[in-house]
């Protein structure tokens, strides 16, 4: 397994879909998912630091767990079958729960928790970005941080 950190999201043209953008670790791989635009808008609002009036479903989550004493410790991003990427959220009890991997970046955002993939995912999904090609990922980051959840066209209730 391999640390990730969450660059960010985009919207990806023309097709107008969602996309979240995670950077290897000490590495030089990226791994682009496609997600939905809520969830493009929860990984957004963590990202930012957002608190909305009423919690978001991940806000939820997190709170939940906070009130049964559970911890979060790792969420896996494990496997690309026929497109479809899979995760794991691991918990301190040892128990390990299968989800989508964008709920599961947007809840490791919330509680701090550290987000890995698999080898085999990066192996077949990750993208090299050398370091000289690093300012195009400089033009990405500032794109993010000039985009607002509200660009996904969803809205918290």
């Amino acid at each position: 397994m391999n640390e990730l950190d969450v660059v960010g999201v985009r919207v990806e043209m023309p097709s107008n879909q969602p996309i979240v953008l995670l950077r290897e670790v000490g590495g030089d791989r990226y791994l682009p998912i496609w997600i939905g635009p809520g969830e493009a808008t929860a990984i957004a609002f963590a990202q930012q630091g957002m608190t909305p009036a009423r919690p978001l479903t991940h806000d939820l989550f997190k709170d939940v767990l906070e009130a049964v004493g559970q911890q979060l410790t790792e969420v896996r991003i494990t496997d690309l079958r026929e497109g479809v990427f899979y995760a794991e959220l691991v918990f301190a009890s040892g128990v390990e729960v299968s989800a989508r991997p964008s709920d599961a970046i947007a809840l490791a955002l919330r509680t701090g928790t550290p987000i890995y993939g698999s080898d085999g995912v990066l192996d077949d999904a990750g993208i090299a970005i050398p370091d000289e090609q690093e300012d195009e990922v400089e033009k990405f980051r500032e794109f993010l941080d000039q985009i607002s959840p509200e660009d996904f066209g969803t809205s918290s209730q």
